[in-house]
């Protein structure tokens, strides 16, 4: 069966560059727990990829460097459903998701400026909402 991730329309991470591999999933479970291997690991090396052009593998190593094993490898472990296949397809979602994200650049932000209008009117507001506040006060003469 393939298992090759689709990232976005231009990008997809081919099933022989992914290694899946199951082991026993811990917590709750009972007996069953104990007898099935649920969890999924799902480990794909960026560093070899051929998926990725070389700018976006740039951007990729650097934004997820703190997820990677030293050889490049971003792993994924996935065993919140009792069913292995199940956990397989959540995994390789996660990991289509986590690549798009990284893949992501924001826009830059435009420098924008507050209109002299509307920052006359600001300061008008509050003076006038001062001197409200002022007559409200007891003014006592002495005479």
């Amino acid at each position: 069966m393939k298992h090759d991730v689709f990232v976005n329309d231009t990008i997809t991470i081919p099933d022989h560059e992914i290694e899946i591999s199951s082991s026993k999933s811990g917590g709750a479970g009972g007996q069953h727990v104990n007898k099935t291997e649920t969890r999924i690991t799902v480990r794909w090396n960026i560093v070899h990829s051929t998926a990725l052009p070389p700018e976006l593998k740039e951007r990729v190593l650097e934004k997820l460097q703190s997820r990677l094993t030293a050889d490049g490898d971003l792993i994924i472990h996935n065993s919140t459903s009792r069913s292995q296949d199940h956990n397989k397809k959540m995994a390789l979602a996660q990991l289509g998701h986590i690549i798009k994200d990284a893949l992501f650049v924001a826009k830059k932000r435009m420098k924008t400026r507050q209109p002299r209008a509307a920052k006359e009117a600001r300061l008008k507001s509050k003076g006038h909402r001062g001197s409200i506040k002022k007559m409200r006060s007891k003014k006592i003469f002495d005479e």
